[in-house]
């Protein structure tokens, strides 16, 4: 989702999505809650982050729970290593109103974590 808002805000921007334990295709419900807001995640993929070691990059960002811990010190030129952290909405357990609220939830949490790190630090000026 995040990968999508970035996108979203500039779609000069060069974004990459990857993890530890990528699954490769975008979940289901998170394409949905973007779509809600008219935003087409469900091309994306994910990449095992092994892809990306030693590319320089002006930011890398983690953002779900253990990847801050999980993921390995890039080599190489990255200008700025952030953590946003967010719950993985992946986990939300209840009826499929309450998994998508999650979703929902996380998605506008990430929303404004993003904007607010794209227009304070990623925007020309």
């Amino acid at each position: 989702m995040a990968h999508g808002f970035l996108k979203h805000f500039d779609p000069d921007l060069n974004v990459c999505s990857a993890g530890t334990k990528p699954a490769g295709a975008v979940n289901t419900c998170a394409a949905l809650v973007m779509k809600e807001i008219g935003i087409d995640i469900s091309s994306h993929t994910s990449d095992h982050l092994d892809k990306y070691i030693g590319e320089p990059w002006d930011y890398v960002i983690t953002v779900c729970g253990g990847a801050k811990e999980a993921c390995p010190t890039f080599i190489g030129d990255v200008k700025h290593h952030l953590h946003i952290g967010f719950e993985d909405p992946f986990h939300a357990e209840g009826t499929p109103e309450f998994v998508l609220s999650e979703y929902r939830r996380i998605r506008d949490d990430i929303k404004v974590a993003f904007r607010e790190l794209y227009e304070e630090e990623m925007i020309e000026k």
